[in-house]
């Protein structure tokens, strides 16, 4: 069907089929949680932010960050650096893994990276930008996209000039996570600064910040203009919002009714899913490690959650992992969440 709001966008060399899209989140975003959100329609996802120093200096354990998942057809990969150079002596072995999109970090809040000139530091230096963004662009024809925050604090909102050198550069594509760095991730988002550079510059925008629900993705892109969405921790323990919101964008205007909700059994359904992803992908006591953070958040707002939660956080081993999640299921059988 359709719609206005749920629509492909056309990047140079290719289309990525809609709209709705898994944001790069450090810790999170590894090729088991992006298969599983693909096979609930995200439209287009993103590694974790992954270090382009590292990369130049081929450290293995960071190339594994680059790694597609089975049939990932579309992926973007994205850096996080402070020079030039270090774009450049990334790119031949980034390549190599033949990425959709390079994608520039202009939006960490975390002192580590910022303290390195890298993350939203580069905020504050638009022309350093455009020398990053360049260096790219000129050694590559794959598009280079960048996602900036709304500013460094509320005294230095400069996203438009910010926006403006990575276009002047060349990107192809600009992600806006409306917050400042001094917000982090607290406080409301300023969708109109989304909506300020949507009618603005001539590649496509996309939106993050406070967006949780089906409707909270309908409202941003009637209220923006802007040309898709980028989930972040509304996705997180839900990939299914994925399914929903394409579902509630496709029928904008004609089924305006309650707003989805994913059963609760099919929540912990995924959690068990991705547990089992995991550790394929990464061995069974590190998968079962990561998946701690992430089982937390399948299981938020379910029935007795905070009990359910304190013995996941004690498990080590699928075979724990499914004997609480077992008990828990035939306690409530009618579950709902």
């Amino acid at each position: 069907m359709n719609s206005p709001l749920y629509s492909p966008i056309k990047l140079p060399g290719y289309t990525i089929p809609g709209n709705i899209f898994l944001a790069p989140l450090a810790g999170y975003t590894d090729k088991a949680f992006r298969e599983i959100c693909l096979s609930y329609g995200a439209s287009f996802t993103y590694t974790e932010m992954v270090s382009a120093e590292a990369i130049a200096r081929e450290n293995v354990k960071t190339l594994t960050l680059m790694e597609r998942a089975p049939d990932e057809e579309l992926l973007g990969i994205q850096i996080f650096l402070s020079e030039p150079d270090q774009a450049q002596r990334a790119l031949p072995r980034l390549l190599q893994y033949k990425p959709s999109l390079i994608d520039i970090n202009c939006g960490c809040p975390v002192p580590k990276v910022i303290k390195t000139g890298a993350g939203a530091a580069l905020m504050r230096t638009p022309q350093r930008l455009y020398e990053i963004v360049k260096s790219c662009t000129d050694n590559t024809d794959i598009p280079i996209t960048v996602k900036i925050r709304s500013g460094w604090d509320d005294s230095s909102l400069n996203y438009r000039e910010v926006a403006q050198a990575a276009v002047e550069a060349g990107v192809s594509m600009i992600g806006l996570h409306a917050r400042t760095r001094a917000q982090g991730y607290s406080g409301p988002a300023s969708w109109d600064h989304i909506r300020d550079l949507a009618h603005t510059l001539k590649v496509p925008v996309i939106g993050s910040g406070d967006l949780f629900s089906p409707k909270d993705a309908a409202d941003m892109l009637t209220f923006t203009g802007c040309s898709g969405v980028m989930f972040a921790r509304g996705a997180i323990g839900n990939p299914a919002i994925f399914r929903d919101a394409r579902f509630y964008l496709e029928q904008h205007g004609k089924s305006m009714e309650a707003e989805l909700h994913t059963d609760g059994f099919e929540r912990l359904g995924n959690g068990h899913r991705h547990l089992l992803k995991a550790v394929e992908y990464k061995g069974e006591r590190i998968g079962c490690k990561e998946m701690k953070k992430h089982l937390g958040a399948y299981t938020k707002g379910l029935p007795d959650g905070s009990s359910l939660r304190n013995r996941l956080m004690r498990c080590s081993t699928v075979a724990e992992y499914e004997n609480v999640l077992g008990e828990y299921m035939r306690k409530y059988p009618t579950l709902k969440g």
